[in-house]
C-alpha cells in the first residue's frame, strides 16, 4: 500500500455486532489502507446514536449519500444478499463478511450485477490470512496429495481446502448430531481432481478449542487479519488486482457455495 490517496472513498458499516465492531477499530486507526477510506457511519437495528464519535445514520441515508461510496456489510448471513443487492443498486462498492450469499445462484447473479454496475464486490475470506493457514500452505507446496484428512473444531475451512488442493467434488456426507450435549460432528469425503481422497470433518460443541487443527503445530497469533483483508479490498478499489487475479478468486467463491 504506497500509493499516496489522491482521495478517499467514504465508507458505511452495516450492523455493529463483533465484526461490524472490529471494522469500525480499523477504520478509525491510522493504518496504510484506511488512509484511503473515510468512516461516514454505521447502520444499526438499535438506536446507539453513535459509537465513538462515529454517527448512526439510517440504511436510506446510506443509500442515498453521495458521500459514501463503500458498505461494509457485517450483517447475518441470511441478510447480505439484500444487503449487498441494495448497496450495488445504489452505485456502492461492497466488502461483505463471509458467506457472500447462501446460494451459488444468488452469488452468480451479484457478481453479475457488479460486473453491471462497474463496481467492487468483496468477500472477506480472513481464515486465508491466518497463520495456520500459511503453514498449512508451506507444507504442501510441491508436493502431490495421495490421502488426507482434516479436522476442524469451528470455523468453516472449506475455502483452505480448495486453496490448497484445488477443485474437490462431493464424495459422501454424514452429520451425528446430540443435541442434548450440543454436539454435532459433521464428515465429508471429498475427491481432488486427481481423484485423490481428502475427508473434511467439523465438530463442534461446547468447550471444543475454537479453530483447533489436528496436529497442528503453534505456529503463532493471527494478528489484525480483518485489517489485511481491508488492505486486500482497498488494493481492488484502486485497481491494483489484475483481471486474472480477481476471476481466479471469484472461480473459487463460486466452487466453494
Amino acid at each position: 500500500m504506497n500509493t499516496e490517496p489522491r482521495r478517499k472513498f467514504g465508507v458505511v458499516v452495516v450492523r455493529v455486532g463483533r465484526a461490524g465492531s472490529v471494522r469500525i477499530r480499523d477504520l478509525r486507526n491510522p493504518p496504510a489502507s484506511s488512509a484511503f477510506l473515510n468512516l461516514i457511519g454505521f447502520v444499526s437495528r438499535r438506536e446507539l446514536g453513535s459509537i465513538d464519535e462515529v454517527p448512526q445514520i439510517s440504511l436510506e441515508d446510506a443509500l442515498s449519500s453521495q458521500e459514501i461510496e463503500v458498505a461494509f456489510i457485517c450483517s447475518e448471513s441470511s441478510s447480505h444478499e439484500d444487503y449487498i443487492r441494495q448497496f450495488l443498486n445504489a452505485g456502492k462498492h461492497v466488502l461483505v463478511e463471509y458467506p457472500m450469499t447462501l446460494s451459488w445462484v444468488a452469488a452468480k447473479d451479484l457478481w453479475e450485477l457488479a460486473e453491471q454496475k462497474g463496481k467492487v464486490l468483496h468477500e472477506e475470506h480472513v481464515e486465508l490470512l491466518m497463520e495456520e493457514f500459511a503453514f498449512l500452505k508451506k507444507e504442501v507446496v510441491g508436493k502431490d496429495l495421495l490421502k488426507g484428512s482434516l479436522l476442524f473444531t469451528r470455523h468453516s475451512r472449506l475455502t483452505w481446502l480448495v486453496s490448497l488442493f484445488g477443485e474437490l467434488s462431493l464424495v459422501s456426507a454424514t452429520l451425528e448430531e446430540r443435541k442434548e450435549d450440543q454436539y454435532m460432528k459433521m464428515t465429508v469425503c471429498l475427491e481432488t481432481e486427481n481423484k485423490s481422497p481428502l475427508t473434511w470433518i467439523e465438530e463442534k460443541a461446547p468447550g471444543l478449542k475454537s479453530g483447533s487443527l489436528e496436529n497442528m503445530p503453534n505456529v503463532g497469533i493471527n494478528k489484525n487479519i480483518f485489517l489485511k483483508d481491508q488492505n486486500i479490498f482497498v488494493q481492488k478499489l484502486l485497481g491494483q488486482f489484475s483481471e486474472e487475479e480477481l476471476a481466479a478468486e471469484k472461480k473459487r467463491i463460486l466452487h466453494c457455495l
